[in-house]
C-alpha cells in the first residue's frame, strides 16, 4: 500500500509512535528531500536505513506511476519535509496513480500547520477553506484575492516571509481594512508567534522583517444584507440557470446568512 506519513512541522516531540514504527520498518520511503528525511531518521534515533526515493514537484509526474506499481508488491511510505504529504506538498500524484491501479492508500495522521493555525487564530473554525500558497506575481495574487472577496468561510493561506507584507497589503485592498487576520509564524517551534490585527496593522509589523514558516488566517466576508425577497429572486435565478433548488438555496443562504430551509419553502410556495 501507499502510506502517507505526516512528519513534525517543527517540534520533534510531535512525532507519533505510529510514525516512528512505520519508519523503523519501512523498506521504501518516497521523500520530498531525501537529505531532510535522513536528518529526521537520525533525530528520531531510527537505525533503519530504507531505500530513499526523491519525490518532489519537478519529478512527481514521472515517479507517480512507478511508486504506485511498487506499492502493489510492498508498502511505500511517502513523506514531505514537514506535515502531511499531498497538502501543498508532493503526494497527490502518487495517490491518484495508486487509486487508478487499485492500490490501497492510507495515512498516518499528525501535525498540520493548516489546522493548528486555524485553531489558534481566534477566527471562526466551523467552516473554512484552505487556499495554499498565493501566486508569486503581484497581479495574479491580487486576482486570486479579489475572487475570494465574498468568500464567507475563514480562509487559510501559506506565504513566504519575503512576500508577507505585500500579500497583507493586497488583502487590505481586496477586503477592506476591517477584516480580521491572524499571522501564525514558526508553529510548534521555539519562536512560535501569532500576530492578530487588521491588514494595515499587520503590514506595518511585517515590513519590519519577518522570518520563518508563515500561515495566514483571514476572516470570511460578512453575509450580504439582502431582503428575503431579493434572496428568493437570487434562488429563482440560479434555478432558472440550471442549478438544483436545494443547491441554489444553500448557495444563497451561505452568501446572505438567511436560512436555507426558509428559502427552500419560499421557493416552493412561489411556484
Amino acid at each position: 500500500m501507499i502510506i502517507l506519513a505526516a512528519t513534525p512541522i517543527g517540534n520533534l516531540g510531535d512525532a507519533s509512535r505510529r510514525l516512528i514504527e512505520v519508519l523503523e520498518n519501512a523498506e521504501v520511503v518516497a521523500a520530498e528531500d531525501t537529505r531532510t528525511t535522513q536528518r529526521l531518521l537520525q533525530a528520531l534515533k531510527i537505525d533503519n536505513r530504507p531505500r530513499l526515493i526523491a519525490l518532489h514537484d519537478h519529478n512527481e509526474k514521472d515517479k507517480a506511476a512507478e511508486l504506485a506499481e511498487m506499492a502493489e508488491q510492498h508498502d511505500v511510505v511517502v513523506v514531505s519535509d514537514a506535515g502531511m504529504p499531498a497538502v501543498s506538498d508532493p503526494g497527490y500524484g502518487v495517490v491518484a496513480a495508486a487509486v487508478e491501479r487499485g492500490v490501497t492508500v492510507t495515512a498516518i495522521p499528525g501535525p498540520s500547520a493548516v489546522l493548528m493555525a486555524l485553531a489558534i487564530s481566534g477566527l471562526p473554525t466551523d467552516r473554512f477553506t484552505f487556499e495554499g500558497f498565493l501566486p508569486r506575481k503581484p497581479g495574479e495574487r491580487r486576482s486570486v484575492l479579489t475572487a475570494l472577496a465574498s468568500e464567507p468561510r475563514t480562509m487559510v493561506f501559506f506565504e513566504s516571509p519575503s512576500r508577507l507584507a505585500s500579500s497583507l497589503a493586497d488583502m487590505g485592498a481586496a477586503y477592506g481594512d476591517s477584516r480580521r487576520i491572524a499571522v501564525c509564524r514558526e508553529l510548534t517551534k521555539m519562536y512560535e508567534e501569532v500576530r492578530r490585527g487588521t491588514p494595515s496593522e499587520l503590514v506595518a509589523w511585517a515590513e519590519q522583517g519577518v522570518k520563518g514558516e508563515i500561515v495566514v488566517v483571514v476572516e470570511g466576508a460578512a453575509p450580504l444584507a439582502v431582503s428575503a425577497d431579493d434572496a428568493l429572486a437570487q434562488v429563482q435565478a440560479l434555478v432558472a440557470s440550471g442549478t438544483r433548488l436545494k443547491e441554489a438555496c444553500a448557495e444563497v443562504a451561505a452568501a446572505t446568512g438567511l436560512s436555507s430551509r426558509d428559502l427552500y419553502q419560499a421557493a416552493l410556495a412561489a411556484r
